[in-house]
C-alpha cells in the first residue's frame, strides 16, 4: 500500500520512458520524513553524458549531488531520467553543473546542496566544476560560503580513461 506522501510519484513502477531532450519536468519529489534533522543525501551518476555545444561531441562525467533536505526530497528514478535527458543537450561542463544545481534548488528548496562534475579528459584536459547553494538567511548560506571559500579541488584521475 502506497504512503500518502508518495501519491504524487508517477515514475516508480511504470514503464521507463527516456527523454531525448533536456527535461527538468520529469523531476519528482516526496516529503522528507525527518524535516527537523540535518542529514546528507548523496547521489552519484557515474555515466552522465552531455554534448559539447560547439562540436556536438559527447562529454562523459560522473555527477555527484550531495544535499541536506528541508521539506522535499528528489525521487531517485526521476533524477536518473532527468540526468539522462542531458544526453543530447549541448552545454559546457560548467553550465551542466549549474543547470543541475538550479533545477534541484527550484524543485526541492533544500537547506543545502552541492553538485560536482568529474568530466573525463578531452583534448588532454579534464574539468571538474563545482557549485553549491545554501538557503538564504540561514546557517546553510553561511555553510555554502565557507565550503566555497575552503574548496579543495579533486585530485585528477590518472590513466588513459581519466
Amino acid at each position: 500500500m502506497r504512503d500518502d506522501a508518495m501519491k504524487d510519484l508517477t515514475l516508480l513502477g511504470a514503464k521507463t520512458e527516456y527523454r531525448q531532450t533536456y527535461a527538468p519536468e520529469v523531476l519528482e519529489t516526496f516529503d522528507n520524513k525527518h524535516p527537523g534533522r540535518d542529514y546528507w543525501v548523496q547521489f552519484n551518476c557515474p555515466e552522465f553524458t552531455s554534448l559539447c555545444p560547439i562540436t556536438g561531441q559527447p562529454d562523459f562525467a560522473e555527477i555527484r549531488i550531495c544535499y541536506i533536505p528541508d521539506v522535499k526530497m528528489v525521487e531517485s528514478k526521476s533524477l536518473k531520467l532527468y540526468l539522462f535527458s542531458f544526453r543530447n543537450h549541448g552545454a559546457f561542463h560548467e553550465d551542466c553543473v549549474n543547470i543541475i544545481l538550479n533545477d534541484l534548488v527550484k524543485l526541492m528548496e533544500p537547506n543545502y546542496i552541492e553538485v560536482t562534475g568529474i568530466f573525463t579528459p578531452r583534448g588532454g584536459i579534464s574539468i571538474y566544476p563545482y557549485a553549491n547553494y545554501g538557503k538564504m538567511g540561514t546557517k546553510y548560506a553561511e555553510m555554502a560560503a565557507q565550503r566555497m571559500a575552503n574548496y579543495v579541488p579533486l585530485e585528477p584521475k590518472h590513466g588513459r580513461n581519466g
